[in-house]
């Protein structure tokens, strides 16, 4: 492993790995692109052959391997986005076979949410009489019980130019686009075009709540409405990087351009462009296919790759590592971002996701990076410099509940659930989760030298103790699902001074043996992310096994038959090439889409066996 990783690292000393979503990139990239009359074939085409390379043989497109007969969502974007592209026909075999699926799901308008917007600002679907949001909602202060900031950064950055696109009720067409009419399954449901979820009256109270306080506070003049739609445009402006994307995100740029153009600038405006372009760089190669990225993940490869190989034994002052942490000291942020509308007496010091990411810092990249560079912090006063403004950066952002959230400090109103939005809950909130409050305890507690008394640590702790499900399970917001967040819950309690005798560790322990499969493995369905349970996958794979042995490594004082039988899966299975090796590992919104990081193959395992063998191993050689 070590080797391979040696060979992939970049000149610039990142792992550049892809950030693999599925098709629905794929699909919005041509529509983008037909829709901006931009019509560059190669790239089209590559994108054409991707999409039907990953076409089920009963017509639909899945977002992973067990998910039932396919994905409604998933197959209309790709049905657009061939017929679109114009290297498709409706007569062509594969198309035929996808709009039989549509049709038996209900049609196209059983799609989710996000892929309605898409088809109304381009045409295909008419925009409903009623958005829940108004665009003035974004000019409400910082001290109404709900306001902009209130949302989560994530969700800011594609609700501003969603805000605008829905005033202007925007609409595109091309003499390319195609007529999808035949994908509705009656008349009456095309002509019914509301695609919010009224599934009560809380969004009756919701939205009267929102259109009072704006009526009330600011009013409603025709000149507050121009205000709005130019205070969301700044906003969006004020947040684009270097590269030209919104936030380093494919959605919100997606979004961005489209609401650009709602507002009367040209196809050709240099914005606009630039943003195509920044898109077209997130392209990469997957088994010959084409593949446009939701975002790039350069930092979090890096961070999470350096470490592992430093666990390894691959020493600080290897060149390999050296290139690592050059390039994550290069990336640390020196610039505020939206984080400090709720923190606003810390300064910048965290590090983000993506290669191009220079404002939008995350607690998880930032504790992994700071596990990278902790070695050369103790010896070059430029990465203990980085160090102190990483560490104190980490601190500023915890919670008042005690945990960790993914990118902003107390940004959890339960009033952001009542917006009928398919997905509000997690594209709006950003909530303390196990993930991140687990992996920043293991950081503070094997990284730092603050005791276990430290209120910042005894607050996680509690945290963690009240977060566990009943059955001893933790659930991780971002990664698939109970075995991961259960693995950062454990390896956190254990290093910040939970004995593992403690009913918590022990309740999370025998969970975890409970679910091994018979060949020493574990395995979990993104299904446990829709359902909100654990869902096995019945097949082990890498990952999954990585994550609950590296906890019971943790929790356990001797080898067990059941630490045994995971690093023995590992062992055996590590050059394993089969569906479970692509099965997505993280998630972006439940049901939404997920992610397969093809580093994570290598990380987890190289860093389990390296816990195996630096706990245990050493000590028998020892003796």
């Amino acid at each position: 492993m070590i080797t391979a990783l040696r060979k992939d690292q970049s000149s610039d000393g990142s792992w550049d790995y892809p950030f693999e979503t599925g098709v629905s990139t794929d699909a919005y990239m041509i529509i983008l692109l037909r829709t901006l009359e931009m019509n560059d074939e190669e790239l089209i085409q590559a994108l054409v052959e991707r999409i039907l390379s990953r076409q089920e043989k009963n017509g639909a497109w899945k977002l992973f391997y067990d998910e039932i007969d396919g994905n409604l969502t998933a197959t209309v974007e790709a049905y657009y986005a061939l017929l679109y592209s114009g290297y498709r026909d409706q007569t062509d075999k594969e198309l035929i076979a996808a709009r039989r699926r549509i049709l038996e799901w209900g049609g196209i308008e059983k799609s989710h949410m996000m892929a309605k917007f898409m088809l109304s600002l381009t045409g295909q679907y008419k925009w409903p009489a009623f958005f829940p949001i108004p665009i003035e909602f974004i000019l409400l202060p910082l001290s109404f019980p709900i306001n902009f900031y209130d949302f989560s950064v994530y969700g800011r950055t594609n609700l501003a130019p969603m805000l605008i696109l829905a005033d202007q009720k925007f609409s595109l067409k091309t003499q390319r686009s195609p007529d999808l009419s035949h994908l509705f399954l009656s008349r009456e449901s095309k002509e019914n075009n509301e695609f919010f979820l009224y599934r009560s009256e809380d969004w009756r109270s919701f939205s009267s709540f929102i259109h009072q306080g704006i009526k009330n506070i600011i009013g409603l003049p025709a000149s507050i409405h121009s205000i709005a739609l130019q205070q969301a445009k700044k906003y969006i402006l004020d947040r684009i990087e270097a590269d030209g994307t919104l936030y380093n995100f494919f959605s919100s740029t997606f979004l961005m351009i489209f609401s650009l153009l709602a507002l009367g600038y040209p196809r050709d405006y240099p914005v606009i462009t630039k943003a195509v372009e920044g898109l077209k760089g997130m392209a990469c190669k997957i088994d010959g296919h084409t593949h446009m990225q939701y975002t790039t993940a350069n930092v979090w490869n890096t961070s999470l790759i350096s470490y592992a190989l430093q666990r390894a034994g691959v020493p600080w002052d290897d060149s390999m590592i050296q290139q690592a942490n050059n390039y994550l000291l290069s990336r640390q942020h020196g610039r505020y971002g939206d984080w400090v509308i709720h923190n606003p007496f810390s300064n910048p010091g965290g590090w983000g996701f993506a290669d191009q990411n220079t404002m939008h810092p995350d607690i998880d990249d930032t504790t992994a990076s700071l596990r990278s560079i902790s070695r050369l912090a103790r010896n070059d006063p430029v990465y203990r410099q980085a160090w102190d403004r990483g560490n104190k950066w980490i601190f500023s952002m915890q919670n008042h509940d005690g945990g960790w959230a993914a990118f902003e400090k107390n940004v959890d109103k339960k009033i952001v659930s009542y917006i009928p939005i398919e997905g509000a809950k997690y594209l709006f909130a950003d909530p303390s989760t196990a993930d991140l409050t687990g992996r920043t305890m293991e950081y503070l507690g094997n990284f730092t030298n603050l005791p276990i008394e430290h209120p910042a640590i005894k607050n996680g702790v509690n945290w963690l103790k009240r977060d566990q499900e009943k059955d001893g399970s933790w659930y991780g917001r971002w990664g698939i699902c109970y075995i991961y967040g259960t693995w950062a819950a454990i390896t956190g309690l254990i290093s910040t001074g939970v004995r593992s005798e403690h009913s918590s560790i022990q309740k999370a322990l025998k969970w975890l043996k409970n679910i091994q499969n018979e060949d020493g493995g574990w395995g979990e369905s993104c299904y446990s992310d829709i359902h909100q349970t654990y869902i096995p996958l019945t097949v082990s794979t890498l990952t999954d096994t990585a994550w609950a042995l590296d906890a019971l490594i943790a929790a356990s004082d001797n080898v067990t038959p059941e630490i045994q039988a995971g690093v023995k899966f590992l062992l055996d299975h590590s050059d394993k090439k089969d569906w479970t090796a692509a099965y997505p590992k993280g998630q972006g919104m439940a049901g939404g889409f997920y992610i397969h990081y093809h580093s994570y193959r290598y990380i987890f395992p190289l860093l389990a066996l390296s816990n195996y063998r630096n706990k245990f191993l050493s000590r028998i050689n020892g003796l």
